[in-house]
């Protein structure tokens, strides 16, 4: 099983302030049966920046230490970045860092709001020959109020990726329906757990994945699996055509 959003790497962002949180999540990620962590410190969110060579060498001595330790899980270099307008600059660049070196990018939106200029960024970022994926989109209230903005992005082919916790109801009922309506409208492509400690927001995937294997079905629980593992090889990804959200199905939000 393959994480590809998680905030494991110590002391450079939100998640374990030292190298022992670090390992307890990794320890904890393995007992799951995860094998392998896209390690995905924030850059560009107002309160961190963390380019690509940081981010590397951090990942690299991070691997280090868990080889020293026996932990057996790999951790590949990534990186959660704002949106911004000199997104497809950073990664000319070299700032602003891919998944595992592929051409597949995580953009973040602001909790509040989707910029205006989102769409034509996601398109820009696409003509360079990058593949957006906007994570946490259940997480975004104008996407919740607004869920044709969120079918639009993907209709002109931006991915996403849903919040492990999200999907179980732990960050409240609204973002676990909407996660739900969006595995069932094929609006997103990829589970991760966005793990950043073993305590408040600890790594679920494992539970997520099990939920939709009882939920949607095997098919769905397979496409994430391997939607991941797509990820890391820089293969192409499942995709089903999106649908809409119904509105009708959304008035209890808000």
């Amino acid at each position: 099983m393959i994480d590809i959003h998680s905030h494991i790497l110590p002391g450079i962002d939100d998640g374990p302030g030292d190298e022992q949180g670090s390992l307890d999540m990794a320890v904890e990620a393995v007992e799951q049966g995860i094998t392998t962590i896209v390690a995905t410190p924030h850059h560009k969110n107002r309160t961190y920046d963390n380019e690509a060579a940081s981010i590397e060498k951090n990942t690299t001595i991070f691997q280090h230490l868990l080889n020293e330790k026996g932990i057996p899980l790999t951790v590949l270099p990534g990186q959660e970045s704002r949106i911004h307008g000199s997104m497809v600059e950073g990664l000319e660049e070299g700032t602003v860092l891919p998944l595992n070196h592929t051409n597949f990018v995580h953009v973040e939106m602001p909790s509040d709001s989707v910029p205006r200029y989102a769409q034509t960024l996601l398109y820009d970022i696409q003509r360079a020959g990058y593949i957006p994926i906007i994570v946490h989109p259940e997480r975004n209230r104008e996407i919740l109020r607004n869920p044709d903005l969120l079918y639009t992005l993907v209709q002109n082919g931006a991915l996403t990726q849903l919040t492990a916790a999200s999907l179980l109801g732990k960050f409240g009922k609204d973002m676990e329906k909407f996660s739900h309506q969006m595995i069932e409208a094929n609006l997103t492509h990829f589970i991760a757990s966005d793990a950043h400690n073993v305590t408040s927001r600890n790594n679920v995937l494992a539970e997520a994945l099990e939920h939709v294997n009882q939920t949607f079905g095997i098919d769905d629980y397979y496409m994430f699996i391997e939607n991941a593992e797509c990820i890391v090889s820089g293969r192409m990804v499942h995709q089903m055509e999106p649908q809409p959200i119904k509105r009708k199905k959304f008035l209890g939000l808000f």
